[in-house]
């Protein structure tokens, strides 16, 4: 990976890229898939939340050692947020 692409956040196959964790879950009128983040043994909770072509990318802080414990926590916290922001997801 070469030196811009970690600077600006580009992801390849390896490590650190984030890799959708089943099928998209129907929420509200969002879709929302869980893609936790390897970073070395453990995951990273992340997940894409989509709506009439737009999309936010949730990354958090919180780690789990396994990735389906990863997927639900991701799912959960994309729930979590679509609840409380709703469409403001996407300002």
């Amino acid at each position: 990976m070469s030196i811009l692409s970690k600077l600006f956040g580009g992801k390849g196959s390896g490590e650190g890229a984030a890799a959708p964790s089943g099928p998209a879950e129907e929420y509200n009128g969002f879709s929302i898939t869980p893609e936790p983040i390897k970073e070395g043994a453990v995951f990273r909770v992340a997940a894409r939340i989509e709506k009439d072509g737009k999309v936010h990318q949730l990354i958090r802080a919180d780690t789990l050692n396994s990735k389906d414990e990863a997927a639900s926590a991701s799912a959960a916290k994309a729930r979590q947020m679509i609840d409380e922001q709703g469409d403001r997801i996407f300002d």
